[in-house]
This record gives C-alpha cells, sequence and structure tokens, in this order.
C-alpha cells in the first residue's frame, strides 16, 4: 500500500524562515518612538540668566532657529497615499484604514506601517522593489525569539491597534480555509516547499489541521495524516483525535467501538486506510472513502494482508483452518 503525500505543506521546513526586513527599520523604529515621546513633551522653555531680564538675545535666537528646523507634520492622507502606492508596487492586496510613517534611514528610505480592513497589516519599505512584511508573521518571529531567549530582542513588530489581534487573523484564516471545526488556538509553523506560509489550527475537543494558502486557494490538511507523515501539532491531542474517529463510525458495523488510539496508515485507489483501537475490545482497521463514509472494516485478528496489518493492537492473527 502506497502512502500518499496529502499535502504540499508537509515539506516545511522544521522552523519558520526569518524574513528580513530593511536593516533601516530598527532605526526607523527608534525614530519612531522618539518622535512619539517629543511629542509628549514640551517644547523647551527659554533659560533665563541671573541679571539679564530675557535671557541672552543670542541664546534666544538659537532656541528659535531650532525650533524652526523640526520638521513638520505629515499629512495622514498623504502617508495613506504612499502606503498605497508601495502595495500596488508589490502586487500586495491591503485596503489601508490607517499608515503610519515609522522613520527615513541614512539613506532616505521611508518605513511605514499599514492597517488593512479585515485583514492583518504589514510593515513597509520603501525600497526598489517595496519589502512588504505581514504582522503575522513578525509576530510569530518576535514569540519565537522570546521563547529562545527571553532576554534577546525580538526584532520589529507592528503597533497599530488594529493589527495586534494577531489570534483573530488566524481565526478568519482558518475559516476561509474551510476548517469545521471551533479554533481555540492558531499559530504560524513555517514555510512550504514552494515558500507558503502555513499554519496551524487547533480545534475544540476533534481533530485540528494545518492550512496552507496556495496559488489556488486555501488548502487544508488533517493533523491525523499530517502526524502519519512524521509532522506534528501542539494544538491537537490523542483525545481530539479520537474523538473524530468515534464520529466516522456512527452506522457501521464498529459503531460500538470506545475509540482510544488512531493511526492513519496510507490509501490507495479504492480509499484511505486507518487503524484504530477500543477500550475492552479487539482493534480493527476501516477502509474510508473521500466523503470519510467507511467502506469496510477489517478486524485485526484477519487484517495482516491490510498494509502490514494493526500495529497498535496486539491480537493474535487468527488460525488458519485445519486442513
Amino acid at each position: 500500500m502506497t502512502i500518499k503525500r496529502f499535502s504540499r505543506a508537509l515539506g516545511i521546513a522544521a522552523g519558520l524562515a526569518v524574513m528580513t526586513l530593511s536593516p533601516a527599520l530598527a532605526v526607523a523604529q527608534e525614530q519612531s518612538g522618539a518622535a512619539a515621546q517629543a511629542g509628549n513633551d514640551r517644547p523647551p522653555a527659554e533659560r533665563v540668566l541671573p541679571g539679564r531680564i530675557g535671557g541672552d538675545r543670542n541664546e534666544r535666537q538659537q532656541q528659535r532657529q531650532q525650533r524652526q528646523k523640526a520638521p513638520a507634520p505629515v499629512d495622514p492622507a498623504v502617508i495613506k497615499a504612499e502606503v498605497e502606492a508601495l502595495f500596488v508596487a508589490g502586487a500586495t492586496a491591503c485596503q489601508v484604514s490607517e499608515a503610519n510613517l515609522l522613520g527615513v534611514s541614512a539613506e532616505q528610505v521611508k518605513i511605514y506601517e499599514a492597517a488593512c480592513t479585515g485583514a492583518p497589516g504589514y510593515i513597509v519599505v520603501a525600497s526598489t522593489p517595496p519589502q512588504i512584511v505581514d504582522c503575522v508573521i513578525l509576530d510569530s518571529q518576535a514569540q519565537a525569539a522570546r521563547a529562545a531567549n527571553p532576554e534577546a530582542p525580538t526584532g520589529p513588530t507592528c503597533a497599530l491597534p488594529a493589527n495586534q489581534d494577531i489570534q483573530g487573523f488566524l481565526k478568519a484564516y482558518a475559516t476561509q480555509a474551510g476548517v469545521p471545526c471551533t479554533v481555540d488556538e492558531a499559530k504560524v509553523r513555517g514555510k512550504s516547499n514552494d515558500g507558503a506560509i502555513v499554519y496551524e489550527v487547533g480545534c475544540v475537543g476533534v481533530d485540528g489541521y494545518w492550512i496552507e494558502k496556495a496559488a489556488s486557494g486555501w488548502e487544508k490538511t488533517e493533523c491525523l495524516q499530517v502526524i502519519s507523515q512524521s509532522g506534528t501539532c501542539q494544538f491537537t491531542t490523542p483525545a481530539e483525535q479520537a474523538a473524530t474517529a468515534k464520529s466516522w463510525l456512527t452506522g457501521s458495523d464498529a459503531a460500538a467501538c470506545d475509540v482510544q488510539q488512531v493511526r492513519l496508515m496510507g490509501q490507495n485507489a479504492n480509499g484511505r486506510f486507518i487503524e484504530m483501537t477500543c477500550a475492552g475490545a479487539d482493534g480493527f482497521i476501516i477502509r474510508q472513502n473521500a466523503e470519510k463514509a467507511i467502506q469496510q472494516v477489517y478486524p485485526c485478528a484477519t487484517a495482516q494482508q491490510i498494509g502490514g496489518g494493526c500495529k497498535l493492537t496486539t491480537t493474535a492473527p487468527a488460525a488458519a483452518p485445519q486442513a
């Protein structure tokens, strides 16, 4: 029996490759923070020297010149228009709802943060071509950096309030991918072989999924399939997978099984084959069609020819008939 590769997502690297931004971004974020702090501070009062009413004339003139050199506030509409042009140049869809200029590099390259209506926002570097990085990806990298070393810098992240609901964005992805469950947790897992971002979705009480957005649209892969090909699902437990398998047995010869363990064996032209164990009863292998309807149940005692037989159940094979 051959084991089909269920999803291109299963060729994922061990971790998400760091998506690099221009080094100017860190400088820009420092500039943005400094500008915000300056906006909260009162302008320095002119210093009056003892014995000189009104202070020194030259000193006052220098203070006026310094204030005149301060950059004028940039019109938010201008910033928004600049960011929209960068999204067009970068072939990235975003209905910009808000945009901030984070700063400018020594090479006079502007760096922005943009919020998108109904979708995650981005950090945008006005290079040629533009560098555009998803806030969800940046948040994932920051979390990974904190997990590896809580004292180390986490790298750039998005700061606009509209870009903070990362779990909300991920749950929306699960809905778009057609995940048929109530999602409780989700995260970025990495990149597939063709460069698509792969996400893990955890479900309340049932098997979870890996999802990815391919050129043809969203694709989803059950964690049962992911695990069968040496992947992992952080948000799915064996009990949740057993509950999902139990739901498939309704109306079949195996409906009475209190499923304890599940193993996806593989599939061929006739369907896919799954081994299950039961509490207080012998296990079996089922053959399931594409709609997950059970086509046949094979008791472990007679299933040696089905993909090498049962591995989870130690039931002895049936005795050969006497001649």
